[in-house]
């Protein structure tokens, strides 16, 4: 079943939502056209800026649309000094520790190097003052922040091909990989995670791999491309399991595993989304009004143009083994 977009008056993508004061906000990715061709380090995702969305209810899907406002551009690539372009997926948190909301995002450096930043809010819908420098010993792509039910928050990070991982493997930025994209043997790259501090702005202590595991114990290889890590990483809590969820890029699947730790090991555990229309599937999962709901994107708006894209919402259930499915 394909849903219709929620938003149709911009382009939006890679969706992060959440639920803050009884509504769900939903943090995407802004896509405009600035007439780059494609290519596979991703130049033609060239985006500026972002907005934030809410949705009082969900109670009409799927039969119909649903109400979303838009509350408008709450950061800006001009806002933010250290920035050179290209703000891609972001995600949002709220720390009952500070009593804020925090707007974390990817971006490429004055190097052309992909770091997170983080932004403040005293609202879940903005704005957002950025600090004035990404938070030390980030990098790549795609931040997640789960905070546990102990008010301890995680960043989830990373992403292969243009989002610089593959760089990344000996621990400092080897640009002389960014061309390979990845691995072609041996085990695929696992994705990053790290503690926050309680001012979740800043990590606590060092950078972690996030071990995504075969039915076999062992780490999922590079060659599996339907099952390795590529990008999208976003985490979830249900019934005290914790789900790691992702996407498999050239594969365009949306894949899970799961565990009993937000620092992992997560063993693999199957498909949520089959490929959509574009390139590109991005997603979040998230319980909202007592139904759990999948938010991702497809290229639909646009006629299937890859960089132009349009956000949608899908109910997904559990079976009695905790295995996610798009239908009852």
């Amino acid at each position: 079943m394909s849903s219709q977009p929620l938003v149709t008056h911009v382009y939006t993508a890679d969706p992060s939502a959440h639920v803050f004061n009884g509504k769900l906000y939903i943090y995407p990715s802004h896509d405009i056209d600035a007439g780059i061709e494609d290519n596979d380090h991703g130049d033609q995702y060239a985006m500026n800026d972002y907005h934030v969305f809410s949705i009082p209810t969900l109670s009409s899907v799927p039969a119909s649309a649903p109400e979303v406002t838009d509350h408008g551009v709450v950061l800006s690539q001009s806002a933010v000094p250290w920035v050179s372009k290209q703000l891609w997926a972001p995600d949002c948190a709220y720390s009952p520790k500070t009593g804020k909301y925090y707007l974390y995002f990817p971006a490429r450096d004055k190097d052309g190097v992909f770091r997170v930043g983080a932004a403040v809010g005293d609202k879940p819908e903005g704005p957002f003052e950025p600090d004035p420098e990404p938070i030390k010993g980030s990098y790549s792509i795609d931040p997640a922040c789960f905070v546990d039910d102990d008010g301890e928050a995680y960043l989830y990070f990373g992403g292969i091909w243009g989002g610089q991982l593959q760089c990344w493997s000996s621990g400092s930025f080897d640009r002389s990989k960014f061309d390979s994209m990845e691995a072609t043997e041996g085990d695929a790259l696992f994705p990053r995670v790290a503690k926050l501090n309680a001012d979740m702005r800043s990590i606590d202590g060092e950078v972690m791999h996030v071990a995504l595991l075969g039915a076999d114990g062992k780490p999922i290889p590079a060659h599996d491309h339907e099952k390795r890590f590529f990008e999208a990483a976003w985490l979830h809590k249900y019934k005290g399991i914790y789900y790691f969820s992702y996407s498999t890029g050239d594969t365009h699947l949306l894949a899970y595993a799961t565990g009993d730790s937000p620092l992992g090991p997560f063993t693999y555990r199957g498909t949520i989304l089959e490929p959509v229309l574009g390139w590109t599937t991005h997603h979040s999962i998230v319980e909202f009004e007592g139904r759990w709901w999948l938010f991702h994107h497809d290229a639909s708006l646009s006629g299937g143009k890859n960089h132009l894209r349009c956000v949608k919402v899908r109910e997904i259930f559990y079976t009695e083994k905790g295995e996610i499915k798009l239908e009852k």
